[in-house]
């Protein structure tokens, strides 16, 4: 089985926040006239950008990331970046078309959020000084609760 390198796992984050992005933004602009969701919806594609510029000082600092048990966390990460929501049938970017209601953006959010925050939650345990990692898994929990309370409400 091929293995991740600290790079590649470091490159598919940034790569999630880009589509996690280009998400928001096509949404902030199919939803526009419930502004409270457009509102949202931009909120959470500035904050996606942000984490990408995150990401990409880490890559600076692959070279001190550490595997502790690579097969492990090379399986772990494997197994996250083949789910739906990054390389399978459903990938979020083609998927995109199935969504026509609020729910299902907020469905569509929701679930995609979880699969990052499961992803960034193993990307943590590379690196000996995690605080920028952690800062975003704060962030990306965040967005899930900010979802969750708009679905609750609807």
């Amino acid at each position: 089985m091929e293995k991740f390198s600290v790079d590649e796992v470091i490159e598919m984050a940034v790569k999630t926040e880009t589509l996690g992005y280009q998400f928001y933004t096509e949404m902030g602009e199919k939803f526009k006239e419930e502004k409270g969701l457009k509102n949202l919806f931009d909120d959470l594609a500035r904050m996606e950008k942000g984490h990408e510029a995150i990401f990409m000082k880490l890559k600076d600092r692959a070279s001190e990331a550490k595997m502790d048990n690579p097969e492990e966390v090379g399986n772990y990460m494997r197994a996250m970046v083949e789910s739906e929501f990054f390389i399978g049938k459903g990938k979020s970017l083609p998927s995109l078309d199935g969504v026509k209601t609020v729910k299902d953006a907020l469905d569509f959010a929701l679930g995609f959020e979880k699969e990052t925050l499961l992803y960034f939650v193993g990307l943590r345990t590379l690196f000996s000084d995690a605080a920028p990692v952690d800062a975003v898994i704060k962030e990306e929990q965040r967005h899930i609760a900010m979802l969750s309370d708009l679905k609750a409400k609807i």
